[in-house]
C-alpha cells in the first residue's frame, strides 16, 4: 500500500495508442506519471486502443511498458477496442504481461485485490453494438469498490431511441453501484459527473486533458486530485 496507508489508483481513458509515430507515447506517459505518485493500480477506462488493426511492432512496445511499469494494470474494453474474435487482448503480445487485467477477458467483470482490500467492477464493450455500461450491480466483497464503465453521462438517459450507439449512463445507475469511485470514460474532457451520491470522474483523455485524475482512498475517504502528465 502506498505512503501513509491510502490505495492509489490512477484513472485516465481514451489513450487511443495507434499506429504511426508516438503512437505509444501517450500510454508511456501515463505510466510514468503512475510511478512518479506511487500508485498501486492504473486504471484505463477504455479505448485505450483506437483499433484492434494495429502491427505486432507496437503491440510489443505497448507489452514492454505494461511490464516495465511493474503495478498492476486494470483494463476495461471500450467502444473503439471492444472484445471481439479479432480482438488486440487475444494476440501474443499482450497475453504475456502478467500485471494487466483486461475484465472480460483475462479476468471477469469483478477483480478483486485482497492487499488492498480494493475490488474494481466494470462491464467491457463486448462488441460495436450499443450497450449499457452499468447493468446489473454485483454485491461489494471489499472494502473499497471502484466502478468502471466507458459511455455517456445523461442525468436521466433517454434509452427509447436506440438507433444510436449511445452508451448512456445516468443518474439512477451511477448511485446503485455502491462504489467509492466511478471512474468512467469516452470524454475527452475531465469532468466531475453524477447527482453527488456517489463520486464519479471523467478523467478524459491524455492528449486533450493533459492530467490524469490520482483517486486516494484513505481515512480521509476518497480524495480525488489531478497530476501533470509527465513530459514525452
Amino acid at each position: 500500500m502506498s505512503r501513509g496507508g491510502d490505495i492509489v489508483v490512477v484513472h485516465t481513458s481514451d489513450v487511443h495508442v495507434a499506429e504511426g509515430p508516438g503512437g505509444a507515447a501517450g500510454l508511456g506517459r501515463v505510466l510514468a506519471t503512475a510511478g512518479r505518485v506511487a500508485a498501486d493500480v492504473v486504471l484505463l477506462a477504455g479505448d485505450t486502443f483506437e483499433c484492434h488493426r494495429l502491427p505486432d511492432a507496437l503491440l510489443e512496445e505497448v507489452a514492454a511498458m505494461l511490464r516495465d511499469a511493474a503495478r498492476p494494470v486494470v483494463l476495461l474494453p471500450g467502444n473503439h477496442d471492444p472484445i471481439v474474435a479479432d480482438a488486440v487482448y487475444h494476440r501474443p503480445a499482450l497475453k504475456t504481461v502478467a500485471n494487466l487485467h483486461v475484465l472480460g477477458v483475462t479476468r471477469d467483470e469483478h477483480l478483486h485485490f485482497p492487499a488492498l482490500d480494493l475490488e474494481i467492477a466494470g462491464r467491457a464493450h463486448r462488441d460495436y453494438r450499443d450497450m449499457i455500461p452499468f447493468e446489473g450491480v454485483m454485491p461489494r466483497r471489499a472494502r473499497w469498490r471502484i466502478a468502471v464503465g466507458h459511455g455517456h453521462y445523461e442525468p436521466v438517459p433517454d434509452r427509447s431511441v436506440r438507433a444510436r450507439p449511445a452508451w448512456l449512463i445516468g443518474d439512477a445507475e451511477i448511485a446503485a453501484l455502491g462504489a467509492h469511485y466511478v471512474a468512467l470514460g469516452h470524454w475527452n474532457r475531465s469532468a466531475r459527473v453524477g447527482s453527488g451520491a456517489a463520486t464519479a470522474y471523467y478523467s478524459g483523455s491524455p492528449d486533450y486533458a493533459g492530467t490524469v485524475n490520482v483517486v486516494r482512498l484513505g481515512a480521509a475517504g476518497v480524495v480525488v486530485e489531478t497530476a501533470v502528465l509527465e513530459p514525452a
